[in-house]
């Protein structure tokens, strides 16, 4: 005998941990739901949602599984043991990516007073020699990260710093005597493009025209002059394509190193923005004509985005092209790590802030694919999504002195433009308790505007608030609310009676009357009820009838009213 049925939901928090309940309920949609939420939003590895159905006769329950989705459990692993071999060896280990990165990481301060990059350190004798007398500041970099490293291989602190110390001697020795032999190209005097053709075949070409490019841009005295010297070399490049490639993969890492930095962009972007203006500055610098092409259609991103001036209108024509790989990915890396920040993007300014928010949404998913995936966009505006429903940013958005139809407003405003079930959900409750309030009501009932104004006003939030993209769980209370409401002011003022009794002509009544019950001129619930009953009554009178008869656009137009209200015309 089938008996009581519920859903259960099952998650696994981490691929290889084991299955957990997070849910019981009767609703087979809001488990699928929940399922669906909790694994799209990436805060479990895997959900399964079961069907419980109690045999009344037994009192056993039989479980069928509808939904299985995410990653797939396996058996535990052993793990295996690191790899603990130093990451740098040789002078030459200190030129890659990541170990020019940990020098940035350990050496910032004092590059930040020298105004270099770590790409400039390695490859400029005189601040190699600056470096090597300060002495201190070299120490206590080989200090920081010797300890990590004893602590990952086994072996003593001393003994490796005696192996960096080593190794850092020697790479210091490697430049100076390269630049004491004048092995290391003099682009000023040589030309870039002939110097990049020259070394085109060279084991070492990277490092030796690398030491050309750091030599070159040295005089700069800020680092959006460097961005524009680092481009005049790029527009010299070489017409061969292998000596071309080679010589703008040198110059990407420069770039990618200032761009990387916040000083960098924040002189390239322009100093006075602030951290809002100089992500979607960023945002457009690294879409390039994706984001001018959305700029050109779409007002609400060209209020948003900053125009790029000098060096960096320059380095978007430069990134719209093929080469400078890495510069967009350190540009939108910057962009996906403030917008999962804490930081404010317009201090003081909610309502911007909300509109900034949308705007960069626009563009970064216009630009997706190449700048970011998809994925990674979703859950930065998720993550930032979850800072603006709580209590600091929605007080900060309502202010002091708004009335409650205002604060109302600018709720949904805030519930269309936060992204994530969770945040969705947080922004309806928002909603709920300003819709519920008492004031909202004795402001809307006992305002200065006409019944009518007051039911357009609110038949306007509620469409809104179905737009907002709220789940009907949330957005049904609120709905219903806003119709109460609506229902007070026309039991107030006895429109839809007054309407439908108007020495007017019976069509006009109609039709207002049908505007009313579609929702259109005020909102649906009380007021749509009554004002579809008295325009059922109306039409099967006699001389509304007549009237239609007599004019065909306005039957017509009657028609397509009754029809939407599910009245027959």
């Amino acid at each position: 005998m089938r008996g009581k049925v519920h859903y259960e939901l099952f998650v696994r928090r981490q691929p290889g941990s084991g299955w957990t309940l997070d849910m019981a309920t009767e609703d087979r949609a809001r488990a699928l739901e929940s399922a669906e939420e909790l694994l799209a939003e990436g805060r479990v590895a895997a959900v399964r949602v079961s069907k419980e159905v109690l045999d009344e006769e037994t009192r056993e329950f039989t479980s069928v599984t509808i939904l299985n989705k995410g990653a797939p459990e396996r058996a535990r692993q052993k793990k295996a043991p690191e790899d603990n071999t130093p990451l740098c060896v040789s002078p030459a280990d200190l030129y890659t990516c990541h170990a020019r990165e940990r020098i940035g990481r350990l050496l910032d301060n004092w590059l930040a007073r020298q105004h270099a990059t770590p790409f400039e350190l390695l490859h400029r004798p005189d601040l190699v020699q600056k470096l090597e007398a300060s002495g201190v500041e070299l120490q206590h970099a080989i200090q920081k990260v010797a300890i990590p490293e004893a602590q990952a291989r086994g072996i003593s602190v001393h003994e490796i710093i005696r192996s960096f110390q080593k190794l850092a001697e020697r790479a210091i020795e490697r430049i100076l005597k390269d630049q004491k032999r004048g092995q290391l190209p003099n682009l000023d005097k040589e030309g870039f493009a002939a110097a990049a053709e020259r070394l085109v075949s060279e084991p070492e070409r990277a490092y030796l025209l690398g030491a050309g490019v750091a030599a070159s841009i040295a005089p700069a005295k800020g680092w959006a002059e460097k961005v524009s010297l680092l481009l005049d070399l790029a527009d010299a490049a070489p017409v061969n394509p292998q000596a071309r490639d080679h010589a703008l993969q040198v110059l990407e890492k420069p770039l990618t190193e200032i761009l990387g930095s916040r000083a960098g962009l924040a002189e390239l972007l322009g100093a006075d923005l602030d951290l809002g203006s100089q992500l979607a500055a960023m945002t457009r610098l690294a879409g390039a004509d994706a984001v001018e092409a959305l700029i050109s259609i779409e007002p609400s991103v060209a209020r948003v985005m900053p125009p790029l001036e000098g060096p960096a209108a320059r380095l978007a024509n430069w990134l719209g092209g093929p080469h400078f790989e890495s510069c967009r990915a350190a540009i939108a890396q910057r962009v996906l790590r403030e917008l999962t920040g804490p930081r404010r993007l317009k201090p003081n300014q909610a309502v911007e802030e909300i509109d900034l928010l949308r705007g960069l949404a626009m563009a970064l998913t216009a630009a997706g694919g190449r700048v970011l995936s998809i994925e990674d966009i979703h859950g930065a505006f998720t993550a930032r999504s979850k800072a603006m429903v709580t209590g600091d940013f929605v007080d900060a958005l309502l202010g002091k002195d708004k009335g409650a139809r205002e604060e109302i407003e600018l709720l949904i405003r805030l519930a269309e433009n936060v992204t994530g079930g969770a945040n969705k959900r947080q922004a309806a409750r928002w909603l709920n308790a300003n819709v519920s309030a008492l004031r909202f009501e004795k402001e809307m009932r006992f305002g200065p505007d006409s019944p009518a104004q007051k039911l357009a006003t609110l038949a306007a939030i509620q469409k809104s608030i179905q737009r907002a993209g709220l789940v009907v769980e949330e957005a049904g209370p609120i709905l219903a609310k806003v119709g109460e409401v609506g229902g007070l002011i026309e039991a107030d003022s006895k429109l839809v009676a007054t309407v439908a009794r108007a020495p007017a002509p019976a069509v006009h009544r109609l039709n207002l009357l049908l505007k009313l019950a579609i929702g259109e001129a005020g909102p649906t619930g009380p007021v749509s009820e009554r004002a579809r009953a008295e325009a059922a009554r109306l039409m099967r009178a006699p001389e509304t009838r007549e009237e239609l008869v007599k004019s065909p656009d306005a039957l017509d137009k009657v028609r397509g009213l009754a029809q939407a209200c599910g009245l027959a015309a």
